[in-house]
């Protein structure tokens, strides 16, 4: 589960609208499909870069047909992609093409949900899609977002809150701030400052440390910031892993 224990993960990899990256190699199943799709979804995330995002979201399809049984994950990257386009018709004032994107991109993370095999991403992609999005989201749509950010981060923590110490900075941070931020959002006000206080104890002198300080010395400013994305998402970055495997 270290592999996609958190999505947002995974944000911080890209830090240019222009950033480079190999094309990545389909017919691999040596790669996740994870490794493959991940760092051009969230190209458009980070940079707004529509071309490499464009190709993830057609990465996305190929795989669905190449690699069926990776189904839950890569129908949870469709839903990923298809909440960032509804943003994207939001922000520019389609209301009709808003509503039709996040309906589509809800039932692909339903789907997604449903799935028995080839699921190990599916709760961190939708919950870490939810954790960077839904404060972008028409105000009567950010409720539900952070209900289903707040259901995705709690089955993480079930997975995974055993071994939370253990696990590398940015996936310790991530699984936290999204506990921490979803349930700042979903006014679980308790919850929220005992996963906070796990912050303050896990994540000393990391990049997680000033954030969590804030929130705890002035809960308010939770309101308007964000706890989550601190960290890059080193494990599993396309261009590393292919050189090491042409070792």
């Amino acid at each position: 589960m270290r592999l996609m224990s958190s999505f947002v993960l995974l944000l911080a990899t890209i830090t240019a609208a222009n950033a480079q990256s190999p094309e990545p190699p389909l017919s691999d199943r040596r790669l996740t499909v994870h490794t493959l799709v991940r760092e051009d979804i969230f190209a458009g995330f980070m940079a707004n870069d529509l071309v490499r995002f464009a190709r993830g979201e057609k990465n996305v399809e190929l795989l669905l047909q190449d690699r069926a049984d990776q189904r839950g994950n890569l129908l949870a990257w469709r839903g990923s992609a298809g909440m960032y386009r509804a943003v994207l018709a939001h922000e520019a004032g389609n209301a009709t093409e808003f509503l039709k994107r996040i309906e589509t991109a809800r039932a692909a993370f339903a789907e997604a949900a449903n799935q028995t095999s080839g699921n190990d991403g599916v709760a961190a992609i939708t919950g870490g899609t939810y954790a960077v999005l839904a404060d972008r989201l028409p105000e009567p749509h950010r409720a539900s977002a952070w209900t289903d950010a707040y259901s995705n981060y709690s089955l993480l923590w079930q997975q995974q809150g055993s071994a939370i110490d253990k696990l590398p900075v940015h996936h310790r941070g991530e699984v936290l701030g999204g506990l921490v931020q979803s349930a700042q959002r979903t006014g679980r006000t308790e919850e929220m400052m005992k996963h906070l206080d796990r912050m303050l104890t896990l994540l000393q002198g990391t990049p997680y440390e000033a954030t969590a300080q804030q929130w705890k010395a002035n809960p308010a400013s939770a309101a308007t910031t964000k706890v989550t994305c601190k960290a890059c998402h080193n494990p599993g970055r396309l261009a590393p892993t292919l050189a090491s495997l042409q070792k």
